[in-house]
């Protein structure tokens, strides 16, 4: 099945302050993993993140960035795409925590 991509706001913004070369390594990862299986986890790229309602799932690319998005019928809403220094921080401020459970 084919999915949806769809940006937030936060994330275009996110995007466009990408350098251009990580700006198209993202382009095509999340081409890549999120058009078709973006719930499609793997040890290392795709990761569900337990604990927090929103955002459902953590994208990596390359060392340095992360894309963090949720996923519905047809569509992945991607919220935001950050450098790693910055996503732990991204998470608590804008991260919904589900009321089981309390770890990331």
């Amino acid at each position: 099945m084919r999915y949806e991509i769809l940006f937030a706001p936060e994330a275009v913004e996110d995007f466009d302050n990408l350098a251009a070369n990580v700006c198209a390594m993202a382009r095509d990862c999340i081409e890549r993993h999120l058009r078709h299986e973006p719930t499609k986890t793997s040890r290392s790229r795709i990761k569900r993140l337990r604990g927090l309602s929103r955002p459902q799932y953590r994208l990596r690319i390359g060392d340095d960035i992360r894309v963090f998005y949720d996923v519905s019928e047809q569509t992945v809403e991607i919220l935001a795409i950050v450098p790693k220094s910055q996503a732990l921080e991204w998470l608590e401020r804008y991260g919904d925590s589900d009321e089981t459970s309390g770890t990331v």
